[in-house]
C-alpha cells in the first residue's frame, strides 16, 4: 500500500535538518522521561504533555522560524503566546493522530524503518547503507538508535493519516473547473488615488486628542528596560587558533574526508600502458619496465609526442588510438596507485612509473577541475583543529559553567582562572544591541531575569550559536519608563494628522465611488489601464483584489473602491473581462488537485478537532505562558 522509501525520503531528510538541532541541546532522552513532577503544560484523556515534550516543540518551530527568516526574527515573536499555543496543538494533534493509528492497525515494521533509514544518503558510505555512520552521525547529536527510529516511526504513522485524507478527499470536476475559472478570470483594470497627504491642510489636531491619544497609547513612547553588561566569552575557534596540526595531519585529514572535500574534484589524463599482469614471470616484468622506462625518457625529452608514442606503444586497446586520452575522471574512478598519482599532479606533470595490477604506467595530467587539496587547504586545516579542540572545548565549558556559578556575584574568578578577558558592552534591550554576539534571545532572556538584575548575578553560560559560549553580568540598569507628552507631541501630532487626512481621502473616495456607480463619470483622473487576475494581482493588495472581482462583469465599466493599508482610498475601473480557457486538461487536473489537498486539509482539521472532543483535552494556560522547564 506504501512505498516507503519513496514516500517518506522528504521527511526523513526534513528530520535530519531540522530535528537534529533541538535534539542536540536537549539530549533525545527529553521525548522519553516519564514523568515531570505533575509540571505538565496539558492532558489528553488524562495523559500529560509534559514541560520538557511542550520545550523541545516549542524549541523546533523557533529554530524553523529563525532558519525561515535568516536569523533576523523579533525576540518577541520567538516568545509570543501565538507560537507557544500553536507548538502545544501541534503536540496535542500528532498525539491524537498517533493513537488513531495505533487503534486502526496502521503501523510500520521494523524491516520498514529500516528500509527508510537505509535508502537515505546520508548513513551511506560508497553508496551502501553504513550502520557505524548511521550510529555515528546520532551520536554526534546525542541521540540514540532507540529514539531516533521511535520518533522516525511515529512521524511516519502520522503521515499514512494525513495522507489517507489525501487520498479520499474527492472533488467533483464541475467544482475544479469552477475554481480554474474564478482563478484564471482576467479583468483589465485602472485606479485613481486619493492621496492623504492632499488632505492635511484641511486637519486640524485640538490639545485633547493629543492628550487622549497619549493617555490612550503610552506603550508606544514607552522606553524599553536596558542594561549595560560585563560578559565573557568561550569559543571553539578560539581553541582551536591555538590548536597545532602538522602538514602531515592536515593531508591525512584530507584524504581521509575526500567526499567532504574533493567533491566535483575531476582530472584529466593521457597514459602510456605497459602490460604486466600478476601471473607475469620476473623476466616478463623487467622486460616491460625496461620499455616503460624507455618511453618515460623519450615523452620527457619531447613531451608535444606524448600522443604520438602512446598510439604507437601504449597497450591499452582503450585509450592508444585516442593519444592515450582517458577523459576528465573523479576521483576513486581509476585504480588507487593509478588515482594516488593523478590527484597529486598539475597540469603538464609527466608522472612515471606507477605501478599497478595492469603494469607499468606513464601519466600525463592534462587538465584539472573541482577543488583539489591546494583550495581547501586553509578549511581542511582549519576543521582538523576545530576538531582537535573539540574535546578541550568541551572540558572548559564545563569548568566556566562551574566558576561562573560558585563565584556568581563576579566574572572575574572565572576570566582569571580561565585566562579569558573580560569584556563590556554598551546599552542592549531585551531585543539585543549593536554587538551581534550579544543578540540571542536566550541570552537576552538571561540578561533581564530577576536574579541577574536585581543581585547583579552571573547568568548561566549560554550557547549563542557558532560553537561560542558567553556568560554576562548587568553592571548598570535602566528600567523600562514612558517618555514624557512634550517630548513626543510632535509625533502624535503628525500621527493624528495623517490618520484625520486619511479618513477625509476615504470620505471622498466613498462619495465618488458612489457617483460612478450612479453614472456620473464627473472628473476622476484614471492611469494605465493592466490586465489583473487571482494569481498576478499586478501590485493590488488582497482587499482590492477581492473588490476587483466582487464587482458585476457583466455591466461594463463596472467601479470598486477600497481604503489602503497606508491610508487613502483608491478607486478602480474594470472595463474588460476576459473569461478562461478551461478545456486544457492538466490545467483542470492542476486545480483539482490543489482543491482536493484543501478539501483534504479541511476534513483533517475537522477530524482532529473531534478527537480533541472525545479525548477531553486540558490546557494548563498558566504553565503555557511560562518559559518551559528543559
Amino acid at each position: 500500500m506504501f512505498d516507503l522509501v519513496h514516500k517518506h525520503k522528504k521527511l526523513i531528510q526534513l528530520m535530519l535538518a531540522v530535528i537534529f538541532l533541538p535534539f542536540a541541546f536537549f539530549g533525545i532522552d527529553s521525548y522519553f522521561r516519564s514523568s515531570d513532577g505533575g509540571n505538565h503544560v496539558a492532558t489528553i484523556s488524562g495523559q500529560p504533555v509534559t514541560q520538557q515534550e511542550f520545550a523541545i516543540a516549542l524549541q523546533e518551530r523557533q529554530n524553523y522560524l529563525q532558519r525561515l527568516m535568516g536569523g533576523r526574527v523579533d525576540p518577541a515573536m520567538l516568545d509570543s503566546s501565538e507560537l507557544r499555543f500553536a507548538a502545544l496543538d501541534g503536540v496535542i494533534r500528532q498525539r491524537l493522530l498517533i493513537n488513531q493509528a495505533v487503534r486502526g492497525n496502521v503501523l510500520v515494521s521494523d524491516e520498514q524503518l529500516q528500509q527508510v533509514i537505509s535508502e537515505q544518503p546520508a548513513f551511506q558510505e560508497d553508496g551502501k547503507f553504513s550502520h557505524a555512520r548511521y550510529v555515528e552521525l546520532l551520536k554526534r547529536q546525542n541521540m540514540t538508535e532507540l529514539g531516533f527510529e521511535s520518533t522516525l516511526r511515529r512521524d511516519i504513522m502520522q503521515q499514512r493519516m494525513n495522507g489517507a485524507y489525501l487520498s479520499t478527499a474527492i472533488v467533483p470536476g464541475a467544482v475544479a473547473e469552477r475554481l480554474l475559472r474564478i482563478n484564471s478570470q482576467q479583468r483589465e483594470v485602472s485606479q485613481s488615488t486619493l492621496d492623504p497627504e492632499k488632505f492635511v491642510a484641511q486637519v486640524k489636531v485640538e490639545d485633547g486628542a493629543i492628550k487622549n491619544y497619549y493617555d490612550t497609547n503610552k506603550t508606544e513612547f514607552q522606553v524599553a528596560e536596558q542594561a549595560r553588561l560585563e560578559y565573557v566569552t568561550l569559543s571553539l575557534d578560539a581553541i582551536a587558533a591555538q590548536t597545532d596540526a602538522t602538514a602531515e595531519e592536515v593531508k591525512q585529514f584530507y584524504e581521509q574526508n575526500l567526499k567532504q572535500y574533493a567533491k566535483g574534484e575531476e582530472r584529466q589524463a593521457s597514459h602510456i600502458l605497459i602490460t604486466a599482469d600478476a601471473q607475469a614471470s620476473v623476466e616478463q616484468k623487467q622486460a616491460a619496465r625496461a620499455k616503460a622506462e624507455q618511453l618515460l625518457k623519450q615523452v620527457k625529452q619531447n613531451p608535444a609526442s606524448f600522443a604520438e608514442v602512446a598510439k604507437k606503444n601504449s597497450q591499452d586497446p582503450g585509450s592508444a588510438a585516442k593519444g592515450g586520452d582517458l577523459g576528465f575522471f573523479p576521483r576513486g574512478a581509476m585504480v588507487k596507485p593509478f588515482d594516488d598519482a593523478v590527484f597529486r599532479m598539475k597540469p603538464g606533470d609527466i608522472e612515471g612509473l606507477v605501478e599497478s595490477q595492469f603494469g607499468f604506467h606513464i601519466i600525463r595530467l592534462t587538465a584539472a577541475k573541482g577543488h583539489g587539496f591546494d583550495d581547501v587547504r586553509k578549511q581542511v586545516e582549519l576543521d582538523l583543529k576545530r576538531q582537535k579542540a573539540g574535546k578541550k572545548f568541551a572540558e572548559l565549558a564545563e569548568e566556566l559553567n562551574n566558576k561562573v556559578f560558585e563565584q556568581g556575584d563576579s566574572l572575574k574568578p572565572a576570566a582569571d582562572a580561565m585566562k579569558l578577558g573580560i569584556q563590556t558592552s554598551g546599552w542592549v534591550s531585551r531585543a539585543g544591541g549593536d554587538n551581534k554576539l550579544l543578540n540571542s534571545p536566550k541570552l537576552m532572556q538571561a540578561v533581564f531575569a530577576d536574579d541577574a538584575v536585581k543581585n547583579k548575578r552571573n547568568t548561566e553560560v549560554v550557547d549563542v550559536g557558532n560553537n561560542t559560549l558567553v556568560s554576562a553580568r548587568v553592571i548598570e540598569y535602566k528600567a523600562s519608563t514612558v517618555r514624557p507628552l512634550e517630548e513626543v507631541r510632535a509625533d502624535i501630532v503628525k500621527r493624528l494628522t495623517r490618520q484625520q487626512a486619511a479618513q477625509l481621502a476615504a470620505k471622498q473616495g466613498r462619495e465618488l465611488l458612489a457617483k460612478l456607480k450612479q453614472g456620473d463619470a464627473g472628473e476622476v483622473s484614471w492611469g494605465a489601464a493592466k490586465m489583473v487576475t487571482r494569481e498576478n494581482a499586478q501590485g493590488y493588495a488582497g482587499p482590492a483584489v477581492a473588490e476587483i472581482f466582487r464587482a458585476d462583469g457583466g455591466k461594463l465599466p463596472a467601479y470598486a473602491g477600497v481604503e489602503t493599508p497606508q491610508g487613502g482610498y483608491v478607486l478602480m475601473k474594470i472595463t474588460r473581462v476576459v473569461d478562461a480557457d478551461v478545456t486544457d486538461a492538466a490545467k483542470r487536473k492542476a486545480a483539482a488537485d490543489e482543491l482536493r489537498q484543501l478539501v483534504a486539509q479541511e476534513e483533517l482539521n475537522a477530524y482532529v478537532a473531534s478527537l480533541k472532543l472525545k479525548a477531553d483535552v486540558k490546557v494548563q494556560q498558566d504553565r503555557l505562558e511560562k518559559k518551559p522547564q528543559q
